[in-house]
């Protein structure tokens, strides 16, 4: 056994060939730092992949810091940059370095430590984070649920009364082959004291809130792909409570304006009306069909109005979805994927900013 052991790495993102070598470093080790060294170009915060790994690996001590120094393994000065940064978050003398890769018996000698080499050619745990980065959806199952939970897209289906935004939902989840998150309004609606007749009161929304964004936080870590379809949002919550309470609740379009999804589908009101019970009628219908429009066109998320039958609308929310999709997964290209000119290039800007 090992007194302490380390693993670094950027973790861009974090993926079962990490836990792995986590695991293997915790197998052998009285206790295990784990540091994640990121670059200023990269975009996935630090904080995230830190946190990341504190779920996934609770027993380690994780250590975080930017490392803007070039990745050159032949250059003295860069390892002596990178030396800087990795002593710096250690607490104490290293015994044992685990890594996969070859840059670790240097590693291991400039901190005075024993190498262990796990998984060498990555035959057990073939996966990288050049292959996610490539296509996130190939390599879901490699991927830990709060990363899946970071990385997935939320699409947010909405509309006034019976504009068929329920069935959407649930057809555009099916098309696409994730998951749907129902409307929790719905069932508070028939739960809360006094049914549907009692007065509505404020606080009953922020309530709906947090249950609706819980049921979100839970199917997130639990979809087979990257999206996510849900059937109403904050945004729509405030705008009930506008039309319930008959007041506009700021602290819910704040709310709304921290949480926002990827893309809102509304649903068009050119259906027939059907009243289930629940409804206030149709009288009211295009009023907050229009609202539904004005806010939308108020904020910064894409937006869709969806008309026709349902195959229609479906095709309309999933060509929207594409580009926006693969955008949200594109990653800035890692420090190390540049050529070295231009890596130092970028740490003379990082290290300009941070001064200025």
């Amino acid at each position: 056994m090992s007194g302490h052991g380390l693993v670094l790495g950027k973790f861009y993102p974090f993926h079962s060939g990490h836990s792995h070598l986590i695991r293997q470093a915790q197998r052998q080790s009285d206790r295990v730092t784990v540091q994640v060294l990121g670059a200023s170009v990269e975009s996935i915060p630090l904080d995230v992949r830190a946190d990341w790994i504190r779920e996934s690996h609770p027993g380690v001590r994780v250590a975080a810091a930017m490392d803007d120094a070039p990745v050159d393994f032949d250059s003295e000065s860069a390892w002596d940059e990178h030396m800087a940064v990795i002593e710096a978050l250690l607490d104490g003398p290293v015994d044992t370095v685990f890594s996969c890769d070859a840059y670790g018996g240097e590693l291991a000698r400039r901190l005075d430590a024993r190498w262990v080499r796990i998984d060498e050619g990555r035959r057990i745990n073939p996966v990288s984070g050049t292959a996610i980065r490539a296509d996130v959806a190939a390599h879901w199952h490699e991927l830990a649920p709060a990363v899946r939970a970071w990385l997935t897209a939320r699409v947010v289906v909405l509309g006034a009364e019976s504009t068929g935004s329920t069935t959407l939902a649930a057809a555009l989840a099916e098309r696409i082959g994730t998951l749907w998150v129902p409307e929790y309004g719905r069932e508070h609606s028939v739960t809360r004291e006094g049914g549907l007749t009692a007065p509505w009161q404020s606080p009953e929304f922020d309530l709906i809130v947090d249950r609706q964004i819980a049921l979100e936080t839970q199917a997130l870590r639990a979809v087979p792909l990257p999206v996510l379809v849900c059937d109403t949002d904050v945004l729509a919550t405030a705008l009930w409570h506008e039309r319930y309470v008959g007041t506009t609740a700021q602290r819910l379009f704040d709310a709304a304006a921290a949480h926002r999804p990827l893309l809102y589908v509304l649903t068009g009101d050119e259906i027939p009306f059907e009243q289930d019970g629940m409804r206030d009628g149709e009288h009211i219908r295009h009023d907050m069909q229009q609202r539904f429009r004005d806010v939308l066109a108020g904020q910064p998320v894409p937006w869709i109005e969806v008309r026709g039958g349902v195959p229609e609308r479906v095709d309309a929310a999933a060509s929207a979805l594409a580009p926006l999709l693969a955008e949200h997964l594109r990653f800035a290209l890692p420090l190390e994927a540049r050529p070295v000119d231009e890596q130092r290039a970028l740490q003379r800007d990082a290290e300009s900013s941070s001064l200025g």
